[in-house]
């Protein structure tokens, strides 16, 4: 019986080495979502250089949030969230062999629309009109609202999302929402 390796006939597909860079950086991890998107607006309001992340699994503990930033800022990140009321449940460093965390903004070109996806809430609009012409996603009781109040309009006279919900949908899709008013200044 002739053994034949077929492995070596089929194309190769190599894999990226998305290697992130994650040496002196740290989570603020919280309980509560609501926790996180107003810790979000406190740390920006103060100066720091931080970004919203999904945490690795084996870290949530109730909020699908967390906050990346520099570690070596960890004291001065706890003292003005402890003073301002909002204090963190754990701070703990990224280490190498910790699962990177997941960034929850993705952006799909599909020629005519552009779609930005933060975590499960969905905005898509015309690349030439700048009308938004789809919200969708999340599971919220106020995506309805959220969708009646933005679809139809430009991007630039739409409001926003953090002004009309309360909740991580809202907060998800205003994060899609300046990134596409972003993506028009380009």
């Amino acid at each position: 019986m002739l053994k034949v390796n077929i492995a070596r006939f089929l194309p190769q597909l190599k894999k990226k080495n998305k290697k992130v860079e994650t040496r002196g950086k740290g989570l603020i991890l919280f309980s509560e979502t609501s926790e996180a998107i107003r810790a979000e607006s406190i740390l920006k309001k103060a100066g720091f250089d931080i970004k919203m992340v999904a945490p690795p699994y084996h870290l949530r503990k109730g909020c699908d949030l967390s906050i990346e930033f520099n570690i070596m800022e960890q004291l001065a990140v706890e003292r003005i969230l402890k003073k301002l009321g909002n204090p963190p449940l754990d701070i703990v460093p990224i280490t190498e062999k910790m699962l990177e965390p997941v960034n929850i903004l993705r952006e799909t070109d599909y020629g005519k629309w552009i779609m930005i996806r933060t975590a499960n809430m969905k905005l898509t609009f015309d690349k030439e009109t700048k009308i938004i012409v789809n919200i969708s996603g999340g599971g919220c009781p106020d995506v309805p609202y959220l969708a009646n109040e933005m679809i139809g309009k430009k991007l630039e006279e739409a409001p926003s999302p953090r002004e009309l919900g309360y909740t991580v949908c809202a907060y998800a899709l205003n994060v899609s929402f300046e990134n596409a008013k972003k993506w028009i200044e380009r």
